[in-house]
């Protein structure tokens, strides 16, 4: 097997492709919800109702694919899950009835999704060790990339073309990238374990909630989830709506500024966590509390503002301090926990932040009509706040020690 130093990033480049793939299939629907909704005649709640399922069913079955990534071949579970979601990204097209959007949108979709991450981050941090705070932040721009090119390019193909062969082209490129991965993605090669040095499937599960910072960042993931998903899902709509912007237009301001900023912030803020890490590795939590802090005041512009500048300012200072939390998310939890944990805590974490956040496109599609997406955009600035003072409390009290205890389990 070839493992050599060149090799790394040739994983890196393949699974960055695939993770483009991954968010841009995602961002389809909200891009051409407009489209959607018009055309199958759907209610706010409705489609926040396709979104929500969505991410439960993302989140119940992302810890199945941590817990599996433990002991089967992360390659073939990654080609795998990337065939099924681009197949069910195609099926999306022909749907006709909320049914239909749930069953291939919802839940094919979701649950391809869903095999994806724990395998893909586990991985990618097997082949980098020195290097892994700047390959997660490259590797986290492919989701920057992938909304940015799926908010211009669905939108334009839905305005020229119709919004069902947004569906089809993405999904068939995902179906030739997995294709391609077959021969190219390659297993790392680990120690041998024993049948008692696996992980078995209590400890898997429990190891997150026996870990105080593992704990604290899944409840900080869950909110940066939440607002997240609530703002890819209803930003289109809202300049779409508010500002009378075109469909296309709509999806790719959405979506630039805020991702442009945080692909410029997520390489300045990975290599800046990694030397400050070298000497004070419990910064990296206090970085992420300052990301979700300074982001608020842009979260606050972006819902109160009447005219597009302010918004498009708004949405920029928002992407560039949420990708401190990005830079670092990964890095956190596999600081504190254990190598042989690493797939399975990070599906649990995910399954726990997308349930959390699933609930998010739902509430907003009923605060809707109730105080109008401007208000709604806003009180999501909250739960940045409260997730802020909570990191804070981590980096305070527990990081430092949960680091150190699992440096001396290593010496061992």
């Amino acid at each position: 097997m070839n493992t050599n130093k060149r090799y790394k990033w040739e994983v890196l480049f393949l699974l960055w492709i695939a993770f483009f793939l991954n968010q841009a299939d995602r961002q389809i629907f909200n891009v051409v919800l407009p489209s959607i909704k018009a055309d199958m005649h759907l209610t706010d709640v409705e489609i926040g109702l396709i979104a929500t399922i969505f991410n439960l069913v993302f989140a119940l079955f992302v810890p199945i694919s941590g817990i599996l990534g433990n002991s089967w071949s992360k390659k073939w579970i990654i080609i795998f899950s990337i065939i099924l979601w681009s197949g069910a990204t195609m099926l999306t097209g022909i749907s006709s009835t909320l049914l239909m959007f749930i069953l291939f949108r919802s839940t094919a979709t979701g649950l391809g999704e869903a095999m994806f991450g724990p395998a893909n981050y586990s991985l990618l941090a097997g082949y980098h060790k020195e290097t892994r705070a700047f390959a997660m932040s490259i590797h986290q721009t492919a989701y920057y990339v992938g909304i940015i090119a799926s908010g211009f390019l669905a939108g334009y193909i839905a305005e020229n073309w119709g919004w069902r062969n947004a569906f089809y082209v993405f999904g068939a490129v995902g179906v030739v990238h997995g294709i391609y991965m077959i021969f190219r993605l390659k297993d790392k090669k680990s120690e041998p374990t024993t049948e008692e040095e696996k992980p078995k499937l209590t400890e898997a599960i429990l190891i997150l909630f026996k870990t105080p910072t593992a704990l604290i960042l899944t409840i900080a993931f869950s909110g940066l989830i939440f607002v997240l998903v609530g703002y890819l899902t209803w930003t289109p709509t809202y300049l779409y709506e508010n500002f009378s912007l075109s469909l296309s237009k709509a999806g790719f301001m959405s979506m630039f500024f805020t991702h442009i900023a945080a692909f410029v912030g997520i390489f300045f803020a990975g290599k800046f966590s990694d030397k400050l890490a070298e000497r004070y590795p419990q910064k990296r939590m206090l970085l992420q509390a300052i990301g979700l802090l300074a982001a608020i005041p842009f979260i606050l512009l972006v819902g109160q503002s009447t005219t597009l500048l302010p918004v498009y300012i708004g949405l920029a200072g928002f992407g560039f301090a949420r990708a401190f939390f990005d830079a670092n998310t990964y890095s956190v939890l596999f600081d504190v926990i254990p190598e042989k944990y690493h797939s399975s805590a990070s599906g649990m974490m995910q399954m726990i932040g997308f349930s959390v956040g699933s609930l998010s496109p739902l509430v907003l599609g009923y605060l809707k009509p109730q105080i109008g997406l401007a208000s709604g955009i806003s009180l999501l600035s909250v739960v940045w706040l409260v997730c802020a003072i909570i990191l804070f409390i981590g980096y305070r009290r527990f990081y430092k020690k949960d680091f150190e205890k699992l440096q001396l389990t290593l010496k061992k």
